[in-house]
């Protein structure tokens, strides 16, 4: 078992995380080669996704067992509404995309699944359970977004997006998180560990899956 809960959970997940790095999405992204429409599609999709994220950071807000991590995650869903909403905003333009159109749009299958799941998760499980899945949002974009860094995109818009999510401020907001998964380890039974670690996994199989759904363009089959 190791001292870093964080270590751990990660250990979990590497193979999932491999495998993202090797989607065609960001692999698009980094070349420049992404169709403008399915990231305009994602974009979209993402901006629908992070409302129910910050709904989710603001319940586990209300059930944290002290008053730093209360106002740690509160502050994060606020910045979430706030800080998305520029970067969506100006991404929308630049993909020539009507913002009353963006706001009309339906969640595709995987995004009403995957917040779905976060609701559910943050709602009715236990408060480490709640870390448990939204980390992965947190984590796997930081690690991603330096990753796409070290490449690099020749488009534009994308590299926005990639500086967005390898900055140091990012970085400091994703540290803070993985600061109170490591602080709540020691305290677990085997049996609570374990639920942590699964919801981090499914969250982390749901970041691959919202990648993927953007990359497909992802309607509803009936």
């Amino acid at each position: 078992m190791s001292d870093r809960f964080s270590t751990e959970l990660w250990a979990g997940i590497t193979g999932i995380y491999d495998a993202i790095l090797v989607h065609p999405f960001l692999l698009g992204l980094a070349d420049g080669s992404l169709p403008q429409e399915a990231f305009g599609f994602y974009v979209v999709q993402d901006a629908l996704y992070l409302q129910s994220y910050a709904k989710a950071l603001a319940i586990i807000a209300g059930r944290a067992p002290d008053t730093a991590a209360i106002e740690m995650f509160a502050r994060h869903a606020a910045d979430v509404i706030a800080v998305e909403s520029t970067l969506h905003g100006t991404l929308l333009a630049d993909l020539g995309i009507d913002p009353e159109v963006a706001e009309q749009a339906q969640p595709a299958p995987t995004t009403v699944a995957y917040t779905s799941y976060l609701l559910a998760t943050a709602a009715t499980g236990s408060y480490p359970e709640g870390v448990g899945a939204v980390l992965p949002c947190y984590w796997i974009y930081w690690d991603v977004g330096k990753e796409l860094l070290r490449r690099g995109s020749p488009e534009p818009r994308y590299q926005r997006w990639i500086d967005m999510y390898s900055g140091e401020e990012y970085g400091e907001v994703v540290q803070s998180v993985l600061d109170v998964t490591d602080q709540l380890g020691p305290a677990l039974s085997a049996a609570e560990r374990a639920k942590v670690h699964r919801h981090f996994r499914t969250t982390s199989q749901y970041e691959w899956m919202f990648w993927d759904m953007g990359y497909r363009e992802e309607s509803w089959p009936v």
